[in-house]
């Protein structure tokens, strides 16, 4: 994460940066990729990470891409093999071709901050969304006007994503226009998000790729004061099925 899929950190553009388009087709390049590979995606942290890779692969271009549903964990649960062993790989051909329709920046979200109908989404846990706790970024709160949709709330404890009805449950059950931008405190867990609205069949989601951490960089940036309650429709919790 930390490496491969976010840039260089500066005083702007958030803790995971996207990285540099051509650092990212290098890189995938070492890993065997072609421009027409099947990639399968997974980690053990409830999709954080191969949501954004699968993000991340969409964005420079690649679109044969899937998520393993739970993961490593199912992987070994179900008595498949896991190996140690570091593949020899022949290197690819792939070329990264970003596309900025996926993405907003800073300047696009504080020019279209009264926008309607656009809908912004902050991912993070209710006590980060509502000031109460920020125990990574050095100001609490969130954008004016976001809506609060925990990312966690996307897959069971296990890390097994809730059918597609479930995800449909969660989008309807919040205000959400026609364009809606995700967020969260570094723009990867916001990928969960994403992925969760295109398994509810929302195709035209973007995201905030600086996310909380850029947003709070910029001491003229409006900050919603923090809460007591949370309002009705901004922050709700989808009872599993």
């Amino acid at each position: 994460m930390e490496k491969d899929l976010s840039g260089p950190k500066g005083s702007h553009g958030g803790r995971h940066p996207l990285p540099e388009t051509e650092v990212f087709s290098a890189r995938i390049r070492q890993c065997g990729v072609n421009q027409n590979t099947f990639i399968v995606a997974y980690d053990n942290n409830r999709l954080a990470g191969a949501a954004r890779l699968w993000w991340l692969l969409g964005y420079f271009g690649l679109h044969r891409v899937k998520i393993l549903d739970g993961g490593l964990s199912a992987w070994e649960a179900a008595g498949f093999s896991v190996t140690d062993d570091d593949p020899t790989l022949s290197e690819g051909d792939f070329e990264a071709r970003e596309n900025p329709s996926l993405v907003v920046d800073h300047h696009w979200v504080r020019k279209h901050l009264t926008s309607r109908p656009i809908t912004l989404i902050d991912s993070r846990e209710a006590p980060r969304y509502l000031g109460r706790e920020e125990p990574i970024d050095p100001v609490k709160g969130h954008i004016p006007g976001a809506v609060n949709a925990p990312w966690q709330q996307v897959t069971n404890e296990a890390g097994f994503t809730w059918p597609q009805e479930q995800q449909q449950k969660i989008w309807q059950a919040l205000p959400i226009a026609d364009n809606p931008v995700v967020y969260c405190g570094s723009g990867i867990t916001a990928c969960v998000n994403l992925l969760s609205l295109s398994l509810a069949g929302v195709d035209n989601a973007r995201l905030y790729a600086g996310s909380w951490s850029d947003w709070c960089s910029y001491p003229a940036n409006p900050i919603e004061p923090p809460r007591t309650e949370p309002p009705e429709l901004e922050s709700t919790q989808i009872e599993p099925p």
